[in-house]
């Protein structure tokens, strides 16, 4: 079941970096950011999409953990008061 999992985490990136590839190609236009007063230099906006991609995936990577420790916590909760309650009768 985890390769499966791994299969398909691998195909749905592979399908990512192929639209982002496809639309770099298509709009190789540079353009600037803008950001309340900041503003980037021109860069083609295939780039941008991906270095935005890239962040988000970084991103996703580092927090993941963070996510699991608290699911797992309260899980934990919800077993031990199943278990209290059973104890109880």
């Amino acid at each position: 079941m985890k390769s499966f999992v791994n299969l398909l985490v691998s195909i749905v990136i592979a399908v990512w970096v192929i639209v982002i590839a496809l639309i770099s190609v298509q709009n190789a236009t540079p353009v600037s950011l803008r950001f309340l007063v900041f503003q980037s230099i021109q860069i083609p906006f295939g780039l941008v999409l991906a270095f935005c991609v890239a962040v988000g995936l970084i991103g996703v990577a580092v927090l993941q953990p963070f996510w699991a420790l608290g699911a797992s916590k309260s899980r934990v909760d919800e077993e031990a008061e199943f278990f209290i309650d059973d104890e109880d009768f």
